[in-house]
């Protein structure tokens, strides 16, 4: 079953376009992410799937019903996270917990609802103490808590590890999964950060600039492997060293190559082999060298 269809999605503000046209397809069960830089739109389609924003035109439909003409019935099926969502302070942890599982429970059980959400925010002793006394993480992990422990069809979550550590952001991924795997969760979130979604999505989408420019399966996108490679040779450094397919934005600079490769780094270890490398870095590319790799290449809308 469809979990969500989006199809030729726009969405004005005034004379803002934030959302040109966006098409995609999540599947039910489907860890699917969106993921661009800053201001992309991501947001902004997320709280259209969420029914919280009116559609300038396109259709979104979740689990077959239009958000603009059944808004009550999607919301029956979601649970929402935005990246910017607090708690009430007054509150501890653990009455936050079960004041939103009275709310939302809707004939579950109330008390299995907030020990699952206890569990899952990982508070331990301070899950007792006001929420205006945690930090920034651990307000967080609480909200995270609070979007998984009802157990939604379709969990929305904007940028869910905004504010987490490794350590903790390692465990949310953990979470989601679990509940993939436990309950057959539907999960659509987003994020600027390309290594959380290679983490955990099952399929991606790219966006940029209120357009979608490609949406693939994890597996697909991983072999696309950009990365950073600067090199320096105890020998005369010469572009024709580097004369491999799949490199671009190739320059020397302080005395080091530094060029992009995509493709297997076995192949360009391989290459380098042969010389007498003095230092050998290789790190992730940032998202916006992604996209522009991307876009050359003709992205799938």
């Amino acid at each position: 079953m469809t979990a969500i269809h989006v199809t030729d999605l726009v969405k004005h503000y005034g004379r803002i376009e934030a959302l040109r046209g966006i098409s995609f397809t999540v599947k039910e069960g489907e860890i699917f992410g969106l993921i661009g830089p800053n201001g992309a739109g991501k947001t902004t389609a997320l709280r259209i799937v969420s029914t919280l924003l009116e559609i300038t035109s396109g259709t979104v439909e979740v689990f077959g019903y239009n958000v603009k003409k059944d808004p009550d019935e999607v919301r029956e099926k979601i649970s929402y996270l935005p990246e910017e969502a607090g708690a009430y302070k007054n509150l501890s942890g653990k009455e936050y917990l079960n004041f939103m599982a009275q709310f939302y429970a809707d004939g579950k059980d109330v008390r299995e609802m907030v020990e699952k959400g206890i569990s899952m925010s990982g508070l331990e002793e301070r899950i007792t103490d006001k929420v205006g006394t945690y930090s920034k993480g651990m307000t967080r992990k609480l909200l995270v808590a609070r979007a998984l422990m009802m157990e939604p069809p379709l969990a929305i979550l904007d940028e869910p590890t905004s504010g987490l550590d490794p350590l903790i952001q390692q465990r949310f991924f953990s979470l989601i999964e679990e509940e993939n795997r436990k309950n057959g969760a539907t999960v659509l979130f987003s994020s600027h950060i390309l290594s959380e979604v290679q983490k955990l999505c099952t399929k991606v989408a790219i966006i940029k600039e209120g357009r979608i420019i490609r949406v693939d399966d994890m597996e697909t996108m991983q072999d696309t492997n950009y990365k950073k490679y600067r090199v320096a040779l105890k020998e005369e450094l010469k572009a024709e060293m580097f004369g491999l397919d799949g490199v671009s934005d190739f320059k020397i600079e302080d005395g080091e190559a530094a060029f992009i490769f995509s493709g297997d780094p076995n192949v360009m270890i391989r290459a380098l082999a042969d010389r007498r490398i003095r230092n050998l870095t290789i790190e992730e590319p940032s998202l916006e060298e992604i996209f522009v790799r991307i876009t050359e290449g003709g992205g799938n809308e």
